[in-house]
Formats: C-alpha cells, sequence, structure tokens
C-alpha cells in the first residue's frame, strides 16, 4: 500500500514552502494521525509502513523523521489523555466529536507535546498548531485551535503532575513565534501524506518570522 492509495479530500493542500524540519515533522505527524483516524488503523502501523515503504530500491514515499516517528508514537500511547485534555478544554458550543479529523489531528501533536516534551516551548508548540490550521482550515479554526492551547498552557504544571485542575483561566496571548530549524529536504521529490492527499527532540529557539504558509 502506498500513499497514492490513501488519497482523501480532508481541507486543501497548502502551497509548497520551505519550513524548518521540525514544522515539516509536526505537518506530517498531523497527516499520518489523521489518515489513522480516517481508516480506522493504528498511526504506529502506518509509520512502520511508510518506513519499509521508503526503503525499496526507488521509493515514491518520503523517509520518516526521526520526530515524526516520536509524535506519532507518543500520541498513540497517550492518546486517551491527549483526547480528554482536548475536550477538557474546548470553547464555547464544540465538543470533541464535532471537531473536523485534520484540526483533531493538529490539536494531537501540539497537546502531546505540551504534556510530554518539555525541550519544545509551549509558545512553539501553540505557534506550530496554529500555523497548520492555517494551511489547512478557517480562520475561525485557528482561533479556536490557539484558545485550546492557551488554556492547556495555563495549566501545563498542574496537568503534567496528574493533579485536579483548577478551573481553566483566561486564555494566554502568545506573541513570540518559533524558531525555524534549518530546512530540510525530507519529503522534497516524493508523494507526501498531506491530509487532503490521504491523510528524538532538539531543543527550540524562537525566530520573528511569523509569516504564515
Amino acid at each position: 500500500m502506498t500513499d497514492k492509495d490513501n488519497r482523501g479530500d480532508a481541507g486543501r493542500r497548502p502551497p509548497h514552502k520551505r519550513r524548518g524540519a521540525r514544522f515539516r515533522a509536526r505537518r506530517r505527524a498531523v497527516d499520518i494521525l489523521f489518515e489513522a483516524e480516517a481508516r480506522d488503523v493504528d498511526p504506529v502501523a502506518i509509520v512502520e509502513d511508510r518506513v519499509e515503504l521508503s526503503r525499496l530500491p526507488q521509493p515514491d514515499v518520503a523517509p520518516i523523521a526521526d520526530y515524526t516517528r516520536r509524535i506519532v508514537e507518543g500520541t498513540a500511547y497517550e492518546l486517551d489523555l491527549v483526547d480528554d485534555t482536548i475536550a477538557r478544554y474546548l470553547v464555547e458550543d464544540w465538543t470533541f466529536g464535532r471537531l473536523p479529523g485534520v484540526e483533531r489531528a493538529i490539536l494531537r501533536v501540539a497537546v502531546w507535546e505540551l504534556l510530554f516534551n518539555p525541550e519544545v516551548p509551549p509558545v512553539a508548540a501553540i505557534d506550530e498548531a496554529v500555523r497548520l490550521t492555517g494551511d489547512y482550515s478557517s480562520d475561525t479554526a485557528q482561533a479556536y485551535v490557539n484558545a485550546v492551547l492557551d488554556a492547556v498552557a495555563g495549566n501545563l504544571d498542574t496537568l503534567r503532575a496528574g493533579e485536579p485542575e483548577p478551573e481553566a483561566p483566561d486564555f494566554l496571548d502568545v506573541d513570540e513565534p518559533e524558531s525555524e530549524d534549518s530546512a530540510d529536504t525530507e519529503d522534497g521529490g516524493y508523494e507526501s501524506d498531506q491530509p487532503n492527499s490521504g491523510a528524538g527532540g532538539t531543543t527550540e529557539t524562537e525566530n520573528p518570522d511569523h509569516t504564515p504558509m
């Protein structure tokens, strides 16, 4: 089975633009989590399948970045806690089941990073999730994704300790973007795992360039 066999139409394909390695790893993790939910399969199995396909003599599948694999495996392992956290902080009349699949996948990646990867600054995880939402969805979606993640970030100490939480605080203002890691070529020239087409950690720094794709 190849990426070409698993194409769907969730969201629009964003224009290609070179980004840092971490952004690209997150984006592919979102794609894989989206595909796994749409097909009702284990996302870790998709990663393993992509790894095998990328090792063929003439692969049409990009290699899986280490950080993509780390996100997917971590999110799959902690899925119940990640989903419960998202549901707890959804704003207004939204429920977890009403979320579009691609936005649910973006939130899962970001919440896993917030809860389980302290090497990533919260502002970086939030900023990149909002960028990804802008690539695939609407301004309205960006607003509620940002609001949910701000609320989670405001309770990180309590959430990480596993203690009962107080009422979610006012949403934080996130003004500083994440830095871009050096650009990679992970999926150049290959079929990608974009949601619309089918579906380690190094400490990160911040970059004032916050122009969405």
